[in-house]
């Protein structure tokens, strides 16, 4: 019991981005009295028990392990499709083994919230992949969507019925805003924009967000921690948008003015992570050095379209040098406290050339075919896979 129960310690502190520091003050012991516990040299006084427990939002039968076959089997088939890494691959090859596996899942447990909600994001990843997303762009240069095309996509038609019967029945929130997310993209790609809008407006707005409430609600280190946590994810979420603002409009292609904003998106990590440690967000590092390398060609900045993609192939061996399974502090003055654990990217340099230029919007084909022709292409690519 000792060893179980402080490795599901250890667990749930990494879960929730928690220092052993933090968890001893909670609850009133000092770090090292954790550190035991972890170690399995010690275990807590049972009247400490509630409060850890408490501590990190679960039950005490939870805190020591005590779980049904049936939730380790629903563990064991998330955890599956997990493995399967989806959401950073490129191919569709995984579709059918993770639809037959969720299929396979909810057969056993019937209208399980946890497969549904995994199965409707799987079919959302599979549409993307299997019929991709048809855009164009209209006579005033902004980007749309080819409804007509997206209307005969059957997997987001069967993720939509899912999502729609998730927000009707779901008991949990997270679930619930989940499946808000993906109704939200899914009906703005087929053309029903009003029930997109209508379900986005049933999400908190951004002062209530979970991360600004979280600093509120906290003091001294933790508060410090969660801080730091709000300003990486909203870097990471404004750069996402900032891109998006880009390249609705062709229009913006016209001048320097992308290279500009990419480079402001860039200099928003350097300003939060001033030491150029960027933990897990060395992979946002990648996307945008990638998709500036590319504008940078197009508008005639050839060496710096090279220093660009060096500066990816950079980011690249950082995020593998961090992707071993172990826990990492950020060493950054505003992120100090954030920790976090990264695993599997383990080939990152030798993805880049497949991946550039991350963004394809508008057509970068003329780009592509220059680029590569100069002689620096062949040596960097050489580079990413060594």
């Amino acid at each position: 019991m000792t060893l179980n129960l402080g490795n599901k310690i250890r667990e749930l502190r990494h879960r929730d981005g928690r220092t052993q520091e933090m968890l001893a003050e909670a609850v009133g012991v000092t770090s090292q009295a954790v550190s035991r516990w972890e170690a399995g040299g010690s275990y807590p006084d049972m009247e400490l028990i509630p409060a850890v427990a408490n501590y990190f939002g679960i039950s005490i039968d939870e805190l020591f392990g005590y779980r049904n076959d049936r939730d380790k089997k629903i563990d064991a088939i998330v955890e599956k499709i997990k493995s399967f890494n989806i959401r950073s691959r490129s191919d569709d090859e995984w579709v059918d083994e993770c639809l037959a596996i969720l299929r396979e899942g909810l057969a056993e447990f019937p209208q399980n919230e946890r497969l549904l909600i995994t199965l409707a994001e799987t079919l959302s990843e599979a549409g993307w992949r299997r019929h991709n997303e048809w855009l164009y762009y209209d006579d005033e240069g902004f980007i749309q969507h080819n409804y007509d095309v997206h209307k005969s996509n059957e997997y987001w038609a069967e993720s939509i019925k899912l999502c729609e019967y998730l927000v009707s029945n779901a008991a949990d929130n997270s679930t619930l805003t989940r499946a808000i997310r993906i109704l939200v993209l899914l009906y703005r790609n087929i053309g029903e924009n009003e029930k997109a809008i209508a379900y986005a407006e049933k999400m908190p707005e951004l002062k209530n967000c979970r991360e600004i409430l979280l600093s509120a609600a906290s003091d001294g280190k933790e508060e410090a921690k969660y801080i730091g946590d709000f300003l990486l994810k909203t870097a990471d979420e404004f750069t996402e948008q900032l891109v998006y603002g880009l390249i609705t409009n062709k229009h913006h292609f016209e001048s320097d003015m992308p290279i500009e904003k990419i480079k402001g998106a860039i200099s928003l990590f350097d300003l939060i992570c001033d030491d150029g440690n960027m933990g897990i967000y060395h992979g946002k590092l990648i996307k945008l050095y990638l998709y500036l390398s590319r504008l940078q060609w197009e508008r005639g900045y050839r060496d710096d379209a090279f220093v660009s993609l060096d500066a990816a192939l950079h980011h690249a061996k950082a995020c593998e040098a961090v992707c071993d399974g172990k826990e990492h502090t950020l060493t950054a003055p505003l992120v100090s406290f954030d920790t976090y654990r990264a695993e599997g990217e383990r080939n990152v340099a030798k993805a880049l050339p497949d991946d550039w230029p991350f963004w394809c919007n508008p057509d970068f084909s003329e780009v592509e075919k220059e680029i590569k022709s100069d002689p620096r292409w062949a040596d960097w690519v050489k580079r990413t896979q060594e």
